[in-house]
């Protein structure tokens, strides 16, 4: 019978020559000969080239730690080291150094920069829906912009980490899990100043305003805003 291609095999042949060749055309054609694919079974697997490549694989590392996730007792961690677990499982789930230097420089580039936001966007969302974040009104947005900026800060710190067993990137990611509650503490003090709690009210009947995506297919819209009428 033969064999069915599929985005999984190219992917793997793709990792053997991206540390040479970066994620370019070159190597989507190395890979699509290695993984004996024709041209236009690479193309379909694939239409954008790299960035399919990229894209599945930084997905291929989220799954990896959504099944690592659901293996772990979560409920007997405080939620700050629930957060700090996701994000050392993530840098687990990332390819050898080399590679993923390739994948940074690939995706700053400003035509594939979108997606790279997406993609971290993406893993950020993963990250709070298993931790069994409820919020659907502005605090979903701003949790997941919130984490996504600590997910970044973090893959680029990881990219120059040397250290054995990358102690330091797991020393950053609390150092930053730690100035992020320090943050939620002072908007729990403030919420309690007779000063500064009409402003958070305000604050909290605006985020009341704006709705989670509601995951209807073809809304073209990552959410909504409700009018005050």
């Amino acid at each position: 019978m033969a064999r069915e291609p599929d985005l999984d095999t190219l992917l793997d042949a793709a990792l053997k020559h991206v540390a040479f060749d970066g994620w370019s055309a070159a190597t989507t054609a190395a890979a699509a000969a290695d993984a004996e694919l024709s041209e236009a079974e690479a193309k379909a697997l694939a239409p954008r080239g790299a960035l399919d490549l990229v894209t599945a694989l930084h997905r291929r590392g989220d799954m990896v730690l959504q099944e690592r996730l659901a293996k772990t007792d979560l409920d007997s961690l405080r939620f700050r080291d629930r957060v700090a677990t996701a994000l050392k499982f993530r840098l687990d789930a990332m390819p050898d150094q080399q590679v993923a230097r390739r994948t940074a420089a690939f995706l700053s580039v400003p035509i594939h920069a979108p997606e790279g936001a997406k993609l971290v966007w993406g893993t950020s969302d993963m990250i709070w829906n298993v931790l069994g974040d409820t919020s659907r009104d502005g605090n979903w947005y701003t949790k997941r912009a919130t984490l996504s900026a600590v997910l970044g800060s973090t893959l680029l710190y990881w990219l120059g980490d040397e250290s054995p067993d990358h102690a330091a990137s797991n020393a950053f990611i609390d150092r930053r899990i730690d100035e992020v509650m320090q943050i939620e503490s002072l908007k729990g003090k403030l919420r309690q100043n007779p000063l500064a709690k009409p402003f958070m009210d305000a604050q909290s009947a605006l985020f009341r305003r704006f709705h989670a995506p509601n995951g209807q297919e073809g809304s073209g819209l990552p959410g909504r805003w409700e009018s005050g009428a």
